[in-house]
């Protein structure tokens, strides 16, 4: 299975996202392979600072988009693949949307990103050309935790009008879990496994297994 984590729009959590579900496929003993095709390489930073620490599970991250290739188009391959890509290398993001099962889009709650995620979809579109077209799926992430503010709510119901994608129904909050797990190099399950983050984080990651 190989899934991409991608949108148009920066600031969307994507190498967070991307990040933590490598690593809960890591802990299963196909273990997983990822790959980095946004020019920041911010989850190969991420995994640098996991490698250097000594945590485990390791998990190969690459750069190379020939690879990402060969390793898809393998049929004896049946190791799960993550990719993390922006739209900076637009080339990179062709080629994987190309080759990808699932397509995994998170949505931060604005109408901006809205916007960005329906241009999203008509790249998806545009850039599948096989008879089987990946499962698309979306969810808010970054949401808001006070619940007095509606951006939330109003982006989850305009997340799940959008044609060409399925809504999760599934909610990341902003918190300061993330952000802390993602600079010392753990999964969010790892450096809290009872908080709020972490089982945001799980359920997303069972309703993907």
């Amino acid at each position: 299975m190989l899934t991409v984590v991608g949108n148009l729009k920066g600031g969307t959590g994507k190498s967070t996202v991307a990040f933590n579900l490598a690593v809960w496929l890591a802990y299963d003993k196909a273990g997983v392979r990822a790959f980095d095709l946004d020019p920041q390489c911010t989850l190969v930073d991420v995994c640098e600072v996991r490698e250097e620490d000594g945590f485990e599970p390791r998990f190969d991250v690459s750069t190379s988009v020939e690879e990402l290739e060969a390793l898809a188009l393998d049929r004896k391959n049946r190791q799960p693949i993550i990719v993390d890509m922006s739209a900076t290398n637009m080339p990179a993001m062709e080629k994987a949307l190309s080759l990808a099962d699932r397509v995994l889009i998170p949505v931060q709650p604005s109408q901006a990103d809205i916007w960005s995620t329906q241009r999203f979809l008509k790249i998806v579109n545009e850039h599948i050309s096989r008879e089987k077209p990946p499962e698309v799926l979306g969810f808010i992430n970054r949401a808001d935790t006070h619940i007095g503010i509606r951006e939330t709510d109003e982006a989850e119901q305009a997340l799940e009008m959008l044609q060409g994608i399925k809504a999760l129904g599934l909610r990341l909050y902003q918190r300061t879990a993330y952000r802390r797990s993602f600079s010392e190099g753990l999964g969010v399950f790892e450096l809290d496994p009872m908080g709020k983050a972490s089982r945001e984080m799980k359920k997303l990651a069972t309703m993907l297994d």
